[in-house]
């Protein structure tokens, strides 16, 4: 399924302000902020359970925040990279920033994530058999902590980095969700 949107010819917006990666635009009297890079503004987060029943976290700085961040691995779709589909920027970004590969991804349910301010759109990725092949921490100057928390107390140990501080991605609980559950509700 093609989860993206054309806009009309009558729906072209003016550009407030253009910037590297994000761009302030204008219809009619609403103002939001689009994506530059990447596929449409839609991006992905990978939901990864390692063998021993460990779910795979990053921990990053993000300067929005002004903070560190706990999140699951994510990413841009087609950000610099041609021909890029929701499973290979999912495969890519979990290699990238926890060194786990997958032998299979499934792609969940794809959605906006800030639908009164942006044109993001997130994909939920779950990732399976995975097999470690690196190091991750990310590229460039990402800086990237990986976490792999025991499934069971995965919960509490988000609840208690909450309490030390840091902004945690409200998408995690429907991450830990969809390691159970299809987003249906029925068994994964």
């Amino acid at each position: 399924m093609d989860h993206t949107r054309t806009l009309a010819a009558d729906d072209e917006p003016e550009i407030l302000y253009q910037g590297d990666w994000l761009r302030m635009v204008r219809r009619g009297h609403w103002e939001s902020c689009e994506r530059t890079h990447g596929k449409d503004g839609l991006a992905v987060l990978v939901i990864a359970v390692t063998p021993d029943d460990h779910v795979l976290f990053v921990e990053q700085y993000r300067v929005p925040l002004g903070a560190r961040t706990i999140e699951m691995p994510a990413g841009l779709v087609g950000d610099d990279v041609e021909g890029d589909t929701l499973e290979s920027a999912a495969r890519r970004e979990l290699i990238e920033e926890t060194g786990w590969d997958a032998g299979r991804i499934d792609v969940l349910l794809v959605g906006p994530t800030s639908s009164g301010m942006s044109n993001e759109r997130i994909a939920f990725a779950r990732a399976l058999d995975l097999r470690k092949v690196g190091d991750g921490g990310g590229v460039a100057d990402e800086d990237i902590t990986v976490h792999a928390v025991p499934r069971a107390t995965a919960p509490a140990w988000l609840m208690q980095k909450y309490a030390e501080g840091y902004e945690l991605d409200l998408k995690l609980w429907a991450g830990l969700w969809m390691i159970e559950y299809n987003p249906d509700g029925s068994k994964a």
